[in-house]
């Protein structure tokens, strides 16, 4: 009889055992995406430097007229084809790229640095420091961004500095109230209200323990203004309120092939759109990735 009992106690355990292994999954071990993140990153950064060095080196050759090459569709000999000056459109693109990649980081990082300060003194100075700076907030962005860079460039003389003042100018409202937002809640942390019961001033909590907190948000505003930077200094200079037209922009760029493209002259245009196009991806992708980056919640990724 025991050994009766001992067979079925075994049999049950080992159907038991049958079931439990039909119901587990195998887990499959997903692919790190930290170290695609920053191959990624890395890549992109090259990718661009590489863009603006060869720009910067190339803005000779951008200017250079040859008029026995005129009209020349896209080719072995120029990949991007010559416009009605013989001049060379692959260099005069990756010239444009590189002069908007540089206003972009400029203008971007004024307009961070601007966003990070108003943010922060709206949180930290008081009631009506919040009320004058949040007001300005809900102007600026009430105006339309073109509109705004417009006026201000026009302001500002138009030209490099016009571009820059107004791009620099309307785009830190964003970046602004998130940090704010940031602000407040850190202004509630256990260690900012022990810090402050300690002696340590306002301006110290903000450099020792909200400064350094921040850094993520701020790092991701940055790279993601970069794109609106580029589009709308594009969008201004082919409007004719930006850059000069001796400058080798794409807003130049494009203006000036608008009245070619009924002649059958598609390149003038095509090749430097998707170029700036695929540029302000690029940085999108980017700044989406350092997010994903520096998100405590992927660490683990």
């Amino acid at each position: 009889m025991r050994l009766c009992e001992n067979e079925q106690q075994k049999r049950r355990d080992e159907g038991g055992t049958g079931r439990n292994r039909k119901m587990r999954i195998p887990r499959v071990k997903e692919p790190n995406r930290r170290k695609s993140t920053i191959f990624f990153l890395f890549a992109a950064v090259l990718f661009l430097a590489a863009v603006t060095v060869a720009g910067i080196l190339l803005e000779g050759r951008a200017a250079e007229t040859d008029f026995t090459r005129t009209n020349l569709a896209p080719g072995p000999g120029c990949l991007f084809g010559t416009d009605w000056m013989g001049r060379d459109m692959f260099a005069r693109t990756l010239a444009g790229l590189s002069l908007s990649i540089r206003i972009g980081i400029l203008t971007a990082a004024v307009s961070a640095v601007i966003a990070l300060l108003a943010g922060t003194a709206a949180a930290v100075l008081g009631r009506k420091a919040d009320a004058v700076i949040s007001w300005c907030i809900d102007l600026v962005m009430g105006i339309p961004h073109i509109l705004l860079v417009m006026l201000i460039s026009i302001a500002c003389g138009r030209g490099f500095t016009g571009v820059v003042a107004g791009v620099a100018l309307s785009h830190w409202c964003s970046l602004a109230r998130v940090i704010r937002g940031e602000v407040i809640q850190l202004c509630q942390a256990p260690y900012i209200l022990v810090a402050e019961k300690l002696g340590a001033s306002k301006l110290q909590n903000v450099r020792r323990h909200m400064i350094p907190h921040l850094l993520p948000q701020f790092l991701t505003g940055l790279i993601l203004l970069f794109p609106h930077a580029i589009l709308h200094e594009a969008s201004v200079t082919f409007l004719g309120f930006g850059l000069s037209s001796e400058q080798p922009a794409i807003g130049v760029i494009l203006s000036e092939s608008m009245q070619y493209l009924t002649t059958g002259r598609w390149w003038l245009a095509l090749f430097p759109g998707i170029s700036l196009a695929l540029t302000v991806l690029l940085f999108a992708i980017l700044g989406e990735r350092l997010r994903l980056l520096l998100d405590p919640a992927s660490i683990h990724e």
